[in-house]
């Protein structure tokens, strides 16, 4: 594994220790019945959708860097596919935490954008390795 790759799935695996915040920060919403989360089903769906797909996105790109360093590419394509696998995880949640900020919001905001942004990084970035290993 090069030294650039180990780096990156270090970085994805120190972010763990936050999804695990991130979930027992829901996990309080629903055990203090936080107004705002418990009575608003479109804030608590798209809240828990964004921690569901922080983990499974975090530990996809774990996975993923696995095989990267086994294509063809050079170092900038490498990096670049890096970039996406790293960038899905984060803007995919930002997308659904931040689009229903306030415990009012029925409906998410313009910032729900980064959640097709994130998907987006991950087809791309998946795309890319697949060709590389072919």
């Amino acid at each position: 594994m090069s030294s650039a790759t180990q780096t990156t799935a270090a970085i994805l695996l120190i972010t763990v220790s936050t999804i695990a915040f991130g979930g027992l920060s829901l996990l309080m919403h629903l055990v203090r019945r936080i107004p705002g989360y418990l009575d608003n089903p479109v804030r608590r769906a798209l809240w828990t959708a964004g921690h569901a797909h922080a983990g499974v996105l975090v530990l996809f790109a774990l996975v993923a860097l696995l095989y990267l360093d086994r294509t063809g590419f050079g170092d900038g394509t490498r990096m670049l596919i890096r970039t996406l696998l790293v960038a899905a995880p984060i803007l995919m949640p930002l997308g659904f935490f931040l689009s229903v900020v306030r415990p009012s919001d029925t409906r998410p905001n313009k910032l729900i954008w980064l959640v097709g942004l994130g998907g987006l990084s991950l087809v791309t970035g998946t795309l890319l390795l697949g060709i590389g290993l072919l």
